[in-house]
């Protein structure tokens, strides 16, 4: 089968991946090409990745957009001689780097959400939609499209007549993020749909937002004009169906819940988690000695690069006393660790105000004594980042690494012996999967792929609730039950530790489920 996988990610590629997509797009393919499938993986090139060593323009497609001819290159990028049946494509012009040569995505003002990169990808979108046509890649069997950026494919190829011969190739789209769904207006703006193609005959009850009749929804599209819609877990696909209630502190369908259970209702929604790397070089000895040296390195790297210095020397001066004191002691400290994207789905409950005004997080440091330890990395939302940069300056048992990078990741995860992930909704988690195979059990919210990954007392431990209060209290509540079986029940933690490090969330099981249930 010849698969043509679309995204605006790449984790393959060097600063090709900001999220858990970009992840998903460096390993599902080489899983797919393992079972002997070729796969084509597409993605813009924003004016970096065609210069890497062994790119090879291959040719060019002409569209009109805006009401302006573009030419946009096709490149070929070196191949992957472990994985012979995986090409790598990027699709470039100057308007996919809008901003700066790399950059994947923008922050646009409140006022124009997704504006800049919503024209980005419709035109990538339409470039590549036209190789396609044009058989630039080849003979699909199946065209694989994922989250709101590759959408705009769909409605070109059920709108435009040119490009309805494209319709008799099966469509798969992939939900990772049902929160951003990319929605524009459909006109009266220079980055809404009728400005990029204002000859479109779309069908205005496929793609409208259900919420701003004026605007256009391209991830409600996709999920209404694809032969079949994943979502990345089990338990997600059961979330999604039911309307989003904010007060319950329950995130579902966000707007899409009624096309998501038509879908389900017509056999056209399917739920497989995601799977996780478990080479021996990517699951390194915990070793909190090194682990402060290589965070310390990383921190001054940063401040070097002049990035976030006042936050980075607070974290600095941190790690010189828990150096000290990891180097003097001879008993070894509690390390919990977290590990993600600073954002409201990922910190919101951390940040909830309890009964005396302190957030949940203070509440959770008081539960860790002194020789006890919370180290976060990550990096986002500027206020939340200020939160914990806040909380950090006058607690010492936690230290807020503001940033990310992989190879630190690593040691972080692999030092840790409780991994805290209390996402107010999770469609997928890999941090929980990686958290795991270094046998460190978890501490997460019972949503979409948590609950599908993490089972209570038997490789981790969850907690739920019907508010945000709720959720904050029996965060709190279970982690005390986990501290005294820690202390008290040494035998029942270190088994839970054992299963933790024994559970397997494979590639190549999502790859034949794929095969099975997205692509037959």
């Amino acid at each position: 089968m010849k698969i043509l996988m679309i995204a605006a990610e790449n984790g393959a590629l060097p600063g090709g991946k900001v999220g858990g997509m970009g992840d998903v797009i460096r390993d599902i393919p080489r899983a797919l090409a393992k079972l002997g499938h070729q796969v084509d993986v597409i993605c813009p090139g924003y004016q970096k990745f065609s210069t890497f060593d062994g790119a090879v323009k291959k040719d060019s497609v002409s569209v009109k957009f805006r009401q302006q001819v573009e030419t946009l290159d096709i490149y070929q990028l070196a191949p992957d001689k472990q994985h012979p049946g995986l090409t790598t494509w990027v699709v470039e012009h100057p308007l996919l780097a809008p901003e700066e040569a790399g950059k994947i995505y923008s922050n646009d003002p409140p006022g124009r959400p997704f504006s800049t990169d919503a024209s980005k990808f419709a035109l990538f979108c339409q470039g590549t939609t036209q190789a396609i046509l044009e058989r630039q890649f080849g003979e699909p069997d199946v065209i694989h499209l994922h989250d709101w950026h590759t959408a705009l494919i769909a409605i070109l190829a059920n709108s435009d007549p040119v490009y309805f011969s494209l319709k008799k190739i099966p469509f798969v789209y992939t939900i990772h993020n049902l929160s951003l769904q990319g929605i524009r207006p459909l006109s009266w703006d220079e980055s809404a749909l009728e400005s990029w193609f204002p000859n479109l005959s779309y069908d205005y009850e496929q793609v409208k937002d259900p919420r701003y009749q004026d605007c256009f929804n391209p991830m409600r599209a996709a999920i209404n004009l694809c032969d079949k819609v994943h979502v990345v877990s089990p338990n997600y696909l059961l979330e999604v169906q039911q309307p989003s209630n904010p007060a319950h502190g329950f995130v579902g369908g966000e707007g899409l819940e009624g096309d998501l259970k038509a879908a389900h209702d017509e056999q056209r929604l399917v739920g497989i988690l995601n799977g996780c790397e478990y080479t021996s070089d990517l699951m390194p000895k915990a070793n909190l000695a090194n682990c402060i040296t290589d965070i310390q390195a990383q921190l001054r790297d940063w401040q070097a690069a002049g990035k976030n210095e006042g936050r980075h020397q607070l974290a600095l001066n941190s790690l010189a006393s828990w150096s000290d004191k990891v180097n003097s002691s001879k008993s070894t400290p509690f390390i919990m660790t977290s590990v993600g994207r600073v954002s409201d789905q990922k910190i919101k409950l951390l940040q909830y105000k309890m009964s005396d005004g302190r957030s949940s997080l203070e509440h959770l440091l008081d539960r860790l004594n002194n020789n006890d330890l919370l180290i976060i990395l990550g990096s986002g939302e500027s206020d939340l980042e200020d939160f914990i940069a806040e909380v950090a300056a006058y607690r010492h048992n936690l230290i807020f690494v503001c940033g990310y990078a992989e190879a630190l990741s690593l040691p972080i995860y692999a030092s840790g012996d409780l991994f805290l992930m209390p996402s107010s909704f999770e469609p997928c988690g890999i941090s929980q999967m990686l958290a795991m195979r270094t046998a460190q059990p978890c501490l997460v919210h019972q949503v979409g792929g948590l609950l599908d990954t993490v089972i209570d007392n038997v490789n981790g431990f969850g907690f739920a609730g019907n508010s945000p209060d709720q959720q904050a209290q029996n965060m709190l509540q279970r982690l005390d039950e986990v501290l005294l079986m820690r202390n008290e029940s040494p035998k029942q933690w270190a088994k839970v530790k054992k299963q933790a490090a024994a559970a397997r969330f494979l590639w190549s099981d999502v790859a034949q489920d794929y095969i099975a249930n997205l692509y037959q």
